[in-house]
């Protein structure tokens, strides 16, 4: 898939920012977590047409398609993106790289082990490096490259131009084992993810000072320690060119070399027909055309799709006698347009039959995509509507309006921090709840928000979590204003309808005491905007407000008590994550004995969820038109890329925004040219709802730290939010993210972090909705390449399986 606006600064492939471009949530009941555990998750498998080496022809080139010239080579740096990731791991040493699990796995290549050796007083980790592990300039690697690269991402030399520098601030000293193999890490403070240090590790001569650090590494890297070497760079032909390294002491590397080639997304399907690429991400509708190339080579049948599929007889004799007619004006028109369509015609199917050499390897890409949700200021600053707007979205329509045309298992995403696979998942969406229209509304009065409100004038309150902050006599207080408030409106809807519910009531008289109570009741709902009065079962107007019945047990859904509840027990169910399943199944069990006792007293609706009399209820679910509250309409801004690669983006925003006007939720779509949409908008906090995704990771208690991190306020006022865009963010949840890190415990560690995931799950500033597609044409001669899901490619595995089809088709076109 093609990414745009990736923000500078966040480097790491692991956790870098993508937007989704091309092809680009059911949550468990309130009461309980879903029974997705982390034992049963299963990821879907890479697609890469696997093949024994001896089964790879050695030689050849091949053309792999970035999206653009990378601007440095130096992956620590703000600017480096997708191209460099690329580029560095088919150069330098990754110690631990993820494998088809997304967790990482030893690399042989350049380690006999790794592991913690002492723990206290202070952990220490020891490398013991492979001993025909060296540079291309033939140097053993070793400490003094540790040191180096430890120094420069520290922190404490500001001199280092560097983007991030988690872990490496943990470190206290670096020094030489028992020998020159050996590398002796101590650390001042326990770092659970040691794993994810020195990757890609350079060499001392561009990390042992600022000047090569900075500038040195951005273009070239003369020294070098993978199975392949650069061979240069060429801004002009948009190139970078690899070659086999003849230093290289592992699996020797097949191909002879590999240009990335910058190509933009919408030229993809051209380069691939014309032969100028070999690998490419590609979007839904470049698969859809090699799927349908490789149907029509197979039938031998003419095209029933591309220019002029869709022209009809009748048209097209129209077309034949305007170019033949007498009106030459108009014949020159037709037949330079008849020309026209012939050539695209004969184009679109020269195009055609070159897509037949390719393959589309298709997996799950390492990344979610999710639906942000800005709690800086606006509505969206009080949780009960974002807890609302979640519980509006149905994820599982989401994700199979994205993976279900595609072939691909559509399942909503249950995590924050872990994807399907991995062995830190498991679903925490059941501490925010399940889709549910009558609660979302709920939550949305309980803040306020009603029928009508757009036209009240505006009043001095306070709302979201600053109002559930008050002590009770406050509370108290408001519930007293609220009862009074209640029965004013109740009067006075009295006297205003009065006249009209004489009529309607005299048309009436010949229709049992029941029906004609029921219909007064629906009459007066309908005229009241969906707004009613709890514990009075009649319509306004035709008796004074009076205490329900136990008799006749009527109790009509409000939405106060019922929001406190789900507050409390958002609250309950994301501590009671740790727990162990027992307890876990003895609560479950006790609250639904709870719930059912409950609704044996209040018949008519689920326990807990009715007001004091007085209190308004929700609208009905024919909700007409936003909600209001203080003269304003209740509309979030939603902000798309507007690139020709982001319609199904697009096509998800717009189903997102039909799923909250169900609830009374306005919401203006507005499109951003794509390379604006992140620095002017997701990142300047310029939106209320906004898609976009996040890379998988397999350290989560680092990598998820700055994406959750509570703002802190600066000194010129304004937030520091370091990757939290959503601004959403608790104490509790950073305390979370503090413990795992320095849980040396792998298992304990997890357990932190699914806690962690309740608590974000809970506070709904961002949604996850789906894993994202990966779809790769690859030239079908080639093997160990394409959709790799969470792995890192084995570039030194690449390569033809037929000798003489080595080089083509990229070759073709010259």
């Amino acid at each position: 898939m093609s990414h745009v606006g990736v923000p500078r600064g966040t480097v790491r492939k692991r956790r870098s920012l993508a937007l989704l471009t091309a092809g680009v949530l059911t949550i468990p009941a309130l009461a309980g977590c879903s029974s997705d555990s982390e034992e049963t998750s299963r990821g879907v498998p890479q697609d890469i047409a696997p093949a024994a080496r001896d089964r790879v022809a050695d030689g050849s080139t091949v053309n792999w398609a970035v999206d653009a010239m990378p601007t440095t080579l130096n992956a620590f740096q703000a600017d480096a993106d997708s191209a460099t990731t690329k580029i560095t791991g088919a150069l330098l040493p990754t110690l631990f790289p993820m494998d088809a699990a997304g967790q990482p796995k030893l690399n042989p290549d350049y380690l006999e082990s790794a592991k913690i050796i002492e723990r206290e007083p202070k952990q220490v980790v020891l490398y013991k490096l492979n001993q025909q592990a060296v540079w291309s300039d033939g140097r053993e690697i070793g400490a003094p490259d540790f040191v180096a690269q430890w120094r420069a991402l520290s922190g404490k030399d500001s001199a280092f131009w560097t983007a991030r520098n988690a872990g490496y601030e943990r470190i206290e000293k670096i020094e030489r084992g028992a020998d020159d193999l050996q590398v002796r890490v101590t650390f001042a403070k326990p770092y659970a993810d040691w794993r994810s240090l020195f990757s890609p590790l350079y060499p001392k001569e561009i990390t042992g000072s600022p000047d090569t650090f900075n500038d040195g590494a951005r273009t070239a890297l003369k020294n070098t320690a993978g199975p392949f070497q650069l061979k240069s760079v060429s801004k002009a032909k948009g190139t970078v060119t690899l070659v086999r390294s003849p230093r290289w002491w592992g699996e020797k590397a097949k191909l002879d070399s590999i240009v990335f080639r910058a190509v933009a997304p919408k030229d993809r399907t051209k380069a691939l027909a014309d032969g100028t690429v070999h690998i490419t991400d590609v979007d839904a509708a470049t698969a859809d055309r090699i799927a349908l190339a490789l149907r029509d080579g197979s039938n031998g049948q003419p095209l029933t799709h591309g220019p002029g599929a869709d022209l009809t007889p009748a048209a097209a004799l129209r077309s034949w006698a305007l170019a033949h007619g007498s009106d030459e004006e108009q014949a020159e028109i037709a037949q330079v347009a008849r020309e026209k369509n012939r050539k695209a015609v004969v184009a679109y199917g020269a195009e055609q039959k070159a897509l037949r050499g390719y393959a589309v390897r298709k997996s799950l890409e390492p990344a979610y995509t999710q639906l942000a949700l800005n709690g800086e200021s606006g509505p969206l600053a009080d949780d009960r509507v974002r807890r609302a707007v979640a519980r509006a979205l149905d994820r599982q329509e989401l994700a199979e309006t994205v993976l279900k045309p595609l072939g691909l298992p559509a399942k909503p995403l249950g995590s924050h921090l872990a994807l399907a696979g991995q062995p830190g998942y498991k679903d925490g969406s059941g501490a925010l709840g399940d889709q549910n229209t009558k609660e979302a509304q709920a939550l949305l009065a309980d803040a306020g928000w009603t029928q009508g409100g757009a036209a009240e004038k505006p009043k001095d309150t306070k709302a979201g979590s600053e109002a559930e902050k008050k002590d009770a006599e406050d509370k108290k207080k408001d519930v007293d204003k609220e009862d009074k408030e209640g029965t004013e409106s109740t009067e006075k809807t009295e006297a205003d309808e009065k006249k009209t519910d004489k009529d309607e009531e005299q048309a009436e008289k010949k229709a049992d005491k029941s029906d004609k109570d029921e219909e007064k009741a629906d009459s007066a709902a309908s005229r009241a905007e969906g707004l009613y009065i709890v514990g009075q079962d009649n319509k306004p107007g035709a008796s004074p407000v009076q205490a329900p019945d136990a008799s006749t047990g009527s109790h009509v859904l409000a939405p106060s008590r019922a929001a406190a509840a789900q507050s409390l027990a958002l609250l309950r169910q994301a501590s009671a994550v740790s727990q162990d399943s027992t307890t876990a199944q003895a609560a479950s069990k006790a609250t639904t004995q709870d719930k059912a006792t409950a609704q044996d007293k209040q018949p008519g609706g689920a326990a807990g969820a009715y007001a004091p009399l007085g209190t308004a209820a929700p609208a009905p679910a024919s909700v007409k038109g936003p909600l209001g509250k203080d003269g304003k309409m209740l509309t979030l801004r939603f902000v798309l890329p507007s690139g020709p690669g982001s319609q199904s983006l697009r096509g998800v925003g717009d189903r997102i925004a039909a799923m909250l006007e169900k609830i009374g939720i306005g919401t203006e779509i507005t499109k951003v040219p794509d390379e604006s949409y992140f620095k002017d908008h997701i990142a300047s906090g310029d939106y209320d709802l906004a898609l976009y995704s996040w890379p998988a990771t397999a350290y989560p208690a680092t990598d998820g730290r700055p994406i959750y991190a509570k703002p802190e306020p600066a000194t010129d006022g304004s937030l520091l939010v370091e990757q939290n865009y959503t601004r959403v963010g608790t104490d509790h949840i950073d305390q979370l993210f503090d413990q795992a890190v320095a849980e040396l415990d792998e298992k304990a560690a997890r357990e932190l972090m699914k806690q962690a995931d309740a608590r974000i799950w809970a506070a709904a500033g961002s949604i996850p909705l789906f894993q994202r597609p990966q779809l790769v044409a690859v030239d079908k001669k080639l093997a160990n390449v394409g959709a790799f899901g969470f792995a890192a490619p084995r570039y030194q595995d690449i390569g033809f399986t037929d000798r003489q089809a080595a080089g083509s088709p990229a070759d073709r076109k010259k």
